[in-house]
């Protein structure tokens, strides 16, 4: 059994595993052959902004790619399997005893993602304060900037919001802000979808609110 198929096999409880760290981005690394998912955090993504305090914009995730491959490309890692994501372990890992999830966090090189972890909320708020890192910059969310940059998630036009999305089936269905489905729904104008600028228009045209 390879070593990937060990760390999947064994999701009922924490698995060790060990290898040399190669960094895809700031919170996923190639540990040996296994495709890692840092528990806990949530690292600007490779290609996402900030802007600095004078209003200009500054390549955040770029920086803490490289950040992250000056300190640990190459290394050897230790990392005890936490659970699995989309192909990934999800892991703790450890290089020279020392937490790399603690210490991207505690130096402003990743959020705590508190969605799934609250084991390193101290470190980011200590990193914010001291305005260490990315807390120097004006910075989206990774999670809600993942959310926005996908073709048709983003109304054009922030006064028509409303999304008309066409179902499987061809139910025609509109999402207003802050319903269960509206941040995952992208609208394909090509498929017939649109977007609405108030409700009244989107019933006017054939679509019915959706239920959650």
């Amino acid at each position: 059994m390879s070593a990937l198929m060990l760390v999947l096999a064994l999701s009922a409880q924490a698995a060790e595993f060990r290898g040399e760290i190669r960094v895809i981005d700031g919170d996923t690394l190639d540990v040996g052959d296994i495709r890692v998912r840092l528990h806990g955090i949530d690292a600007p993504e490779r290609d996402q902004p900030c802007t600095t305090l004078t209003g200009q914009n500054w390549g955040c995730g770029d920086w803490v790619t490289r950040q992250v491959r000056d300190r640990y490309q190459g290394a050897q890692a230790r990392c005890d399997a936490i659970d699995r994501d989309r192909g990934r372990v999800v892991a703790r890992c450890f290089v020279d005893g020392a937490d790399i999830n603690r210490d991207m966090v505690a130096d402003g090189l990743a959020f705590a993602y508190r969605k799934y972890s609250y084991d390193y909320d101290l470190e980011e708020k200590a990193a914010v304060v001291a305005d260490l890192g990315i807390h120097g910059f004006a910075i989206e969310a990774p999670a809600r900037y993942r959310l926005t940059r996908i073709k048709g998630r983003l109304a054009p036009d922030p006064n028509c919001r409303i999304k008309g999305n066409i179902s499987a089936k061809g139910v025609r269905i509109y999402h207003l802000p802050g319903q269960k489905y509206y941040d995952k729904t992208g609208i394909d104008p090509h498929k017939g979808e649109r977007w609405f600028c108030s409700e009244a228009q989107a019933r006017a045209s054939g679509w019915r609110k959706s239920k959650i």
